[in-house]
């Protein structure tokens, strides 16, 4: 049987993929809530990004964390209220503020390090390893 190409092809929710990855991300942000529950990912995001560059300009850090200027702003304020980043005025470029983790920060990434591994390995263990390479390989070329 022929399908008729003037037909218009019904829109199936649980066909797209903004549907599906909003679905994943809610399975992963509930596991990241359970083995991190006093940080949020994108403050998580921070700390880890700090701990594998040193310090960055709040600018570079929210295009290196994927975040726009006013969330990245708002996510190292809480992270310098709860003393785990610093700021700081750029000795060259007086405009640019310099984000970059505190003896606590530094602390509590090594701590939480280890549960993030795990975090991921929670999301993904519905798929083999091959499966679960194959698909961030996937999401990174779609990014």
């Amino acid at each position: 049987m022929k399908t008729d190409p003037n037909k218009p092809v019904p829109y199936l929710l649980d066909d797209q993929i903004g549907f599906v990855l909003r679905r994943a991300t809610q399975r992963h942000l509930a596991i990241f809530s359970s083995r991190i529950g006093d940080l949020t990912p994108t403050q998580f995001a921070v700390l880890a990004k700090l701990c594998d560059t040193g310090p960055l300009s709040q600018n570079a850090l929210g295009r290196l964390t994927a975040m726009d200027a006013a969330t990245v702003k708002g996510v190292v304020d809480r992270l310098v209220k709860r003393g785990l980043v610093t700021t700081g005025r750029d000795k060259v470029d007086r405009r640019r503020t310099i984000v970059d983790l505190s003896p606590e920060g530094k602390a509590a990434y090594r701590d939480l390090a280890a549960r993030a591994h795990d975090i991921t390995a929670e999301t993904l263990a519905p798929l083999s390893q091959a499966e679960a390479s194959l698909l961030l390989q996937l999401l990174d070329r779609i990014t």
